[in-house]
């Protein structure tokens, strides 16, 4: 089965008929405009009809909801789609969904912990690592720290900041 990857949250309806406004939560939020269907945290398929962008928020119509008081039962309700319809990464990208609960290495083969969050900061992403006390360690998700990502093996090898002693 395909895996459902979370790209936003319906935030609030916008009109009487039944639009909705949707915050994005993906790098790639023009996606809204090439989708046809949206997934609802209850799995039910809503076929879009129309998109556009409205400050930081996208406003979705869809064939199944007409009405405000329709729309206003989706809010915060996350939005998902299909993996497969995802656009294709490039070298050494990978959607957060797929690197949750890969183990984490420090470069000397010593387990640090599990990845358990990916915080977007900016200017650049933040891993939180939990081992197995609970102790959570933020790891910069820059290439000088994160060394090597095996997604065959689920693993990642990190170089740990010089604070994370």
């Amino acid at each position: 089965m395909d895996k459902q990857i979370v790209i936003g949250a319906i935030v609030a309806p916008h009109g009487v008929r039944g639009e909705f406004r949707v915050l994005p939560l993906t790098e790639t939020p023009d996606l809204f405009l090439k989708l046809t269907y949206l997934l609802l945290d209850n799995g039910k398929k809503l076929h879009i009809k129309a998109a556009r962008l409205h400050k930081n928020v996208y406003l979705i119509k869809v064939d199944e909801i007409n009405s405000m008081d329709e729309a206003n039962l989706l809010r915060g309700q996350n939005v998902y789609v299909n993996s497969i319809d995802l656009p294709p990464l490039q070298e050494d990208q990978y959607y957060v969904a797929d690197l949750l609960g890969f183990e984490v290495y420090d470069t000397t083969e010593l387990f640090i912990g599990t990845l358990k969050d990916v915080l977007p900061t900016g200017s650049n992403d933040v891993f939180v690592v939990q081992d197995n006390n609970g102790k959570e360690l933020l790891i910069p998700a820059l290439k000088t720290n994160i060394r090597k990502v095996d997604v065959a093996a689920r693993r990642i090898v990190a170089l740990l900041p010089e604070w994370a002693d």
